[in-house]
């Protein structure tokens, strides 16, 4: 890519697709295409392929997708294979029909088997039963991982795909009904100082490991890739650091500056023990976070407090 380059990133309102574009914007590029979703409706294969008759991108970032918590995983399975495999299948179709040279595909690290071996390498896919709570999301992102394999295989495509592990940040989801645990915390912990609190209540003993990353580092490794990788398999993005829920929890808590307590209510599930990605493979190709886990809170916790109150 180079400064003039015209680059569509689809999705670049939510937590990954805007922080492309700031990447992207902070690089220098000038030619960046973007639509909201009511401009745009990625679902509608006749729209797509107008948006791309008429604008003719050269690079495609695909991060729109349809996400969502537990609760609403569980509550509409459909709605999220569907929507999602006809986001995919629309976009990557038109590039393909449409020349464009290098299309970026974003996945999740929930696309691998439950009981994965730790750290999760590139290799486990397919390996293992789903975690049932995100199946049908999955199964739609496996879907497009290979869709861009076989398209790479058949017609020569330059279509690559990554896996991001927990990400976090500016633009994240903060409703509590529907959110993933750092955002949830955050909030919690915040009104709770702001209505002087006694206790916080966290899911679970506190026990499980996760690996969180600013979302700012995984954009940076996206353009990374975009520049440098081109093989079939897919990439892990992550730190290869982890952190129990319970530390996270008292990290929040120092951040924030909440004085009060924390239970952890054991009769609410834990979820996953542990969730760690191997990411030697994008080490090996020159990439590594540069934002620690205290640094990222402190920049989403700022953002959170500026935007929302």
């Amino acid at each position: 890519m180079d400064d003039y380059s015209k680059i569509y990133i689809a999705g670049h309102n939510g937590l990954v697709g805007s922080a492309i574009f700031r990447n992207l914007k902070g690089r220098g590029f000038h030619n960046l295409i973007v639509k909201s979703h009511k401009e745009l409706d990625l679902e509608d294969q006749l729209a797509v392929r107008e948006f791309f008759t008429k604008e003719r991108p050269e690079y495609v970032f695909l991060a729109a997708a349809k996400v969502g918590g537990i609760q609403a995983n569980n509550t509409i399975p459909a709605d999220f294979i569907y929507n999602n495999l006809m986001i995919q299948n629309n976009v990557i179709k038109a590039c393909h029909d449409f020349n464009v040279k290098k299309l970026l595909f974003l996945g999740s690290t929930c696309i691998y088997p439950k009981l994965c071996p730790q750290p999760i390498k590139e290799e486990y896919l397919l390996s293992g039963y789903l975690e049932k709570t995100n199946e049908a999301y999955a199964i739609a992102k496996i879907a497009g991982l290979e869709m861009c394999k076989f398209f790479k295989r058949q017609y020569g495509d330059n279509f690559i795909s990554c896996m991001p592990t927990n990400l976090y940040g500016s633009n994240d989801n903060f409703d509590l009904h529907n959110s993933h645990v750092l955002p949830a915390l955050l909030r919690k912990f915040h009104e709770a100082k702001q209505n002087h609190d006694m206790d916080v209540e966290v899911w679970g003993t506190g026990n499980p490991l996760r690996e969180f990353m600013y979302v700012d580092d995984m954009a940076d490794a996206c353009v990374f890739l975009m520049d440098k990788y081109d093989d079939e398999g897919q990439v892990n993005i992550g730190t290869g650091e982890e952190i129990t829920i319970r530390e996270l929890a008292y990290l929040i808590k120092r951040i924030v500056g909440y004085n009060g307590n924390i239970i952890f209510n054991s009769s609410l599930p834990d979820g996953t023990l542990r969730k760690l990605t191997d990411v030697s493979k994008l080490h090996s190709l020159g990439w590594k976070h540069k934002i620690s886990i205290e640094e990222g809170i402190i920049l989403t916790y700022d953002w959170y407090v500026n935007t929302y109150l």
